[in-house]
């Protein structure tokens, strides 16, 4: 364990992002200063996200610098140590990035923590039990603020967020209905996850035929939604919100390649007196502990069964993001390291 390989970012994408803009590169892995810690990635993970960090534009978040380690959350075990609370043997869940090994200063607060893996997998700790599944606590919990028998929609319905906002909603007595692509994964979402009804967008040629559909589904108008795509299904969602409804704003993959995103019927806001929110988990630290005690106890207890979406090899890490991009990936999307 002298060699550490990972992809870097070496050209910004033009348009849609390429297997080109990444190399795989080696690196000596460094000795251990006192208070590192040495990490060997089980797993990666794989999110839209970093879609947005390629791009050297203004975000919430700085650009990924290029000739740099991809970003990314990664799982897995300790296997060198000098920091006084971590062992070899270790489980933890970190930021490691796209490469085998990552070296973590364990005195920095939120580097690296360790996880139980007695009642959840490890690979979890990346999706349900992880940043995915806080990401919908605090959208559902904080800003869409559902009353039992409302109901709330969510896009993106069969991914990490949208399967466990789903679980999240349905545990509080919600109508949820889904928005995915693609019969096999509507289907996933109602007989696997539970969901009340799923539509399919790719049925609808248009915001309006997908909001007839929604109208079918939602016969009691929509209360609350969680947008991960824009473009025509926030369109078509807008249209069904009641008076007062809620939006928390997560994603907007569909403008992700850098085309413009635009709204259709902006008027609603008012009309409906709609909270539009958008925000990043990470700026709320506080959510973290409470989320994650009940993701854990719902995937613990099997009320929700996350699917994965499991990539092999390093090597196979850019062609998975892109496929995660078009929409290819059930569930998390992960890469098995070990």
């Amino acid at each position: 364990m002298t060699i550490n390989h990972q992809w870097q970012l070496v050209q910004r994408p033009s348009g849609e992002a390429s297997t080109d803009n990444f190399a795989l590169v080696s690196a000596p892995i460094p000795s251990l200063l006192e208070g590192q810690v040495l990490v060997r990635h089980h797993y990666l993970s794989l999110d839209p996200y970093m879609r947005g960090r390629m791009n050297d534009g203004k975000s919430y978040a700085a650009p990924q610098a290029l000739h740099s380690v991809m970003i990314g959350g990664t799982v897995g075990e300790v296997v060198d140590s000098r920091h006084a609370k971590f062992a070899p043997g270790d489980r933890v869940v970190g930021m490691g990035g796209w490469q085998d090994f990552s070296v973590v200063d364990a005195n920095e607060l939120g580097l690296l923590r360790k996880v139980d893996t007695t009642h959840v997998p490890l690979s979890h700790y990346l999706g349900a039990v992880g940043m995915p599944g806080v990401t919908a606590w605090h959208g559902l919990v904080r800003i869409i603020e559902p009353q039992a028998g409302q109901t709330v929609t969510v896009s993106a319905a069969s991914g990490a967020v949208g399967s466990a906002f789903g679980a999240l909603a349905k545990a509080r007595g919600c109508r949820v209905v889904g928005i995915a692509g693609g019969a096999d994964k509507c289907n996933y979402v109602t007989q696997e996850l539970g969901f009340d009804a799923c539509i399919d967008y790719k049925q609808h040629p248009d915001y309006i035929s997908l909001s007839k559909a929604l109208k079918v589904a939602c016969p009691d108008g929509i209360d609350g939604h969680f947008e991960n795509a824009g473009g025509k299904v926030l369109d078509a969602v807008m249209l069904r919100m009641n008076a007062f409804g809620r939006i928390a704003v997560c994603g907007m993959i569909a403008g992700y390649d850098g085309n413009p995103i635009p709204m259709v019927n902006p008027s609603l806001i008012l009309v409906s007196r709609l909270k539009v929110q958008g925000f990043i988990v990470s700026e709320h630290p506080a959510d973290w502990p409470i989320a994650l005690q009940e993701l854990g106890a719902l995937v613990g207890s099997g009320k929700f069964r996350p699917r994965e979406t499991v990539s092999m090899g390093l090597d196979s890490a850019p062609q998975a993001f892109l496929g995660l991009l078009k929409g290819q990936n059930f569930g998390k999307q992960l890469v098995k390291l070990v």
